[in-house]
C-alpha cells in the first residue's frame, strides 16, 4: 500500500530544505564579498578621496578582479552609496546613545566629554565617513542622506538642551544647538587631521570649548543633586 500524504510530507520537506540551502550559502558568500569590497573602498576613499578613487583601485585593495567587483556593484558611485548608507545607519545608533537623556546630577564636563568621545571614536574608527560626507565631489544621494542625518542630529541636540533650558525660546534653542554642532564639526576636522597625543589634545580642546560655551547656559542645571527640583 502506498504511503499516505502525511507520511510522505517529511521526506518532501527535507528535500525542499536541501534545495534551499545552496541559495542561502551563496547569499552568505555574497554578503561576505560585499563587506570585503566595502572595506577596501573605505581604505581607498580615505587615502585618495572619492574623486580620485577608481573601481580598479578598490578591486586591487580587495584582492579581487574588476570583473568580480562588477558582479556586485556597477560603478564607484554605487559602492560609495552602499558604504555611506551602512555608515549612516551606524552613526544614528551612535548619536542615539551619545545624546541619550542626561541625569541632572551629571557634571557638565562629564556629559559633554562622554558625548564628544562617542562621536570622535566613531569617526576615528571610520575615517571614510568624514571623507565621504565632506568631500568636494560625492554622489548626490549621499549628500541628501547626510543632510537628513545632520537635521536629525541637530533636533536631538536641541531636544536635549530644552530639558535644561525650559525658559529658552525656540529660536534660542535652535541657535544654541547650531553653535554646538558647528563647534563639534570644526573640532572634529582638526582632530582627524592629527594623530596620537596631538589628536587627543585637540579633542580635549573641543571638550573645553563646548563646556565653556554651555556652562553659562546650563551649568547651573547640571551636576547639582537638587537640579530636578530647581529646574
Amino acid at each position: 500500500m502506498p504511503d499516505s500524504p502525511e507520511k510522505q510530507a517529511p521526506e518532501s520537506q527535507g528535500q525542499d530544505e536541501q534545495q534551499e540551502q545552496p541559495p542561502r550559502r551563496r547569499q552568505a558568500r555574497g554578503e561576505r564579498r560585499i563587506i570585503q569590497l566595502l572595506e577596501a573602498a573605505a581604505t581607498v576613499f580615505s587615502t585618495t578621496g572619492y574623486t580620485a578613487a577608481s573601481t580598479n583601485a578598490i578591486a586591487r585593495e580587495a584582492g579581487v578582479s574588476p570583473g568580480t567587483l562588477y558582479q556586485f556593484f556597477p560603478n564607484k558611485e554605487a559602492i560609495a552609496i552602499e558604504l555611506g548608507d551602512r555608515l549612516m545607519h551606524e552613526m544614528r545608533d551612535t548619536y542615539g546613545e551619545a545624546l541619550a537623556p542626561i541625569d541632572p546630577v551629571t557634571p557638565l564636563e562629564e556629559a559633554v566629554g562622554a558625548a564628544v568621545e562617542r562621536f570622535i571614536d566613531f569617526n576615528c574608527q571610520h575615517p571614510v565617513f568624514f571623507a565621504l560626507m565632506h568631500g568636494p565631489d560625492v554622489p548626490g544621494r549621499i549628500t541628501e542622506a547626510h543632510d537628513a542625518l545632520h537635521s536629525t542630529l541637530h533636533s536631538r541636540i536641541e531636544g536635549l538642551l530644552s530639558s535644561f533650558l525650559p525658559d529658552a525660546s525656540p529660536a534660542d534653542l535652535t541657535r544654541t544647538a547650531h553653535m554646538c554642532l558647528g563647534m563639534y564639526k570644526a573640532g572634529l576636522e582638526l582632530a582627524l587631521a592629527h594623530e596620537g597625543a596631538e589628536r587627543e589634545a585637540y579633542v580635549q580642546e573641543l571638550k573645553n570649548a563646548l563646556v565653556r560655551y554651555l556652562d553659562p547656559l546650563v551649568g547651573e542645571r547640571l551636576g547639582r543633586p537638587d537640579a530636578t527640583t530647581t529646574a
